[in-house]
């Protein structure tokens, strides 16, 4: 595991702080437009995934790891498939603390 850089947690809001660095995030899959996906963040707000995903179908919800872009984009290095279901709520909620108090737990 590559402890060097880790992957900030973020929501589409928290997205605009880390442009430039590495980020995690989890979207519910909107659709798909011309090789990038269009998701849903755990915010509500819209987010644009560029990047190849794997061959794989992907899951309704699907976690990205990548380098934060501008304009509410990731530029997507590692993609995993998380289901049909997941708690959008809970895991934005991790994302405001994972950039609040509790940051130093996370970084």
């Amino acid at each position: 595991m590559d402890i060097s850089s880790p992957a900030v947690f973020v929501n589409a809001e928290l997205l605009r702080m880390y442009v430039g660095r590495k980020v995690r995030t989890v979207v519910q899959i909107v659709r798909t437009d011309g090789g990038v996906i269009i998701g849903r963040s755990a915010d509500e707000q819209q987010l644009v995934i560029k990047g190849s995903p794997p061959p794989l179908p992907l899951t309704t919800f699907v976690e990205v790891i990548g380098i934060a872009d501008i304009n509410q984009s990731i530029n997507a290095e590692t993609w995993t498939n998380f289901g049909d279901t997941f708690d959008t709520n809970s895991f934005n909620r991790l994302c405001v603390l994972a950039n609040g108090e509790f940051k130093s737990l996370f970084l």
